[in-house]
């Protein structure tokens, strides 16, 4: 399958941040190594997205927050459900939530931030984890007349995952690259995004389609 670019489509890379590649405080494995890529890939497309994790001190996401309870291990029930637990993580201003040095796009159109609401966590760029409170993003793509989105960066199984399968059920065309994202892999979580995925039509390619050199 050989994939032909629109002036419609919109790349969106989730989450490039320092905190979430090798030597941050929640590393994706091999995060770093899809930046060469996103950068081949993100040369082809006239509009570009970034997402930015920017959460406040003490927020629900953090295991720290809940006394007891173990990152990675433990979750709390929130009322929008279940909330996974994390280490602290892109706090907002820190070196840690900052995009990657190394990550280089200098025709991003938009850099939009989330899951700065203390008592409420946000993976999808669309919607706070309530599946109800906007971030903005889709007016933002409707208006400017932006309809079939790609999707790369960190994790496949949280923010790609989620913002993919948000944009679907908004009724943007939703592709998500796999070979340009890296998954936590938490719990049988990547096998839940893929079942996902299919039930509500997200595409997954490889970043061959493009033809890249």
């Amino acid at each position: 399958m050989t994939m032909t670019l629109r002036p419609t489509d919109a790349l969106l890379v989730i989450d490039m941040q320092v905190d979430f590649l090798p030597g941050g405080a929640l590393p994706v494995a091999g995060g770093d190594a899809i930046i060469p890529g996103i950068h081949a890939l993100a040369a082809r497309f006239d509009h570009v997205i970034l997402t930015q994790d920017w959460h406040s001190p003490n927020h629900i996401s953090f295991a720290s927050t809940h006394p007891g309870k173990q990152p990675f291990a433990d979750t709390v029930q929130a009322p929008y459900g279940t909330q996974h637990l994390w280490p602290d993580h892109c706090i907002q201003g820190t070196p840690g939530a900052a995009l990657h040095p190394d990550l280089d796009i200098p025709h991003t159109e938009l850099i939009l931030r989330k899951g700065f609401r203390r008592d409420i966590d946000s993976y999808s760029a669309f919607t706070e984890n309530d599946q109800r409170t906007p971030t903005g993003l889709a007016g933002y793509l409707r208006e400017r007349g932006l309809t079939r989105l790609f999707f790369v960066g960190l994790a496949y199984d949280f923010c790609v995952g989620f913002s993919a399968l948000a944009a679907a059920r908004l009724g943007f065309q939703s592709i998500v690259v796999e070979d340009l994202s890296r998954a936590v892999n938490l719990h049988g979580t990547v096998d839940a995004t893929n079942t996902a995925f299919s039930a509500v039509g997200v595409q997954r390619i490889s970043s061959a389609a493009f033809l890249i050199p």
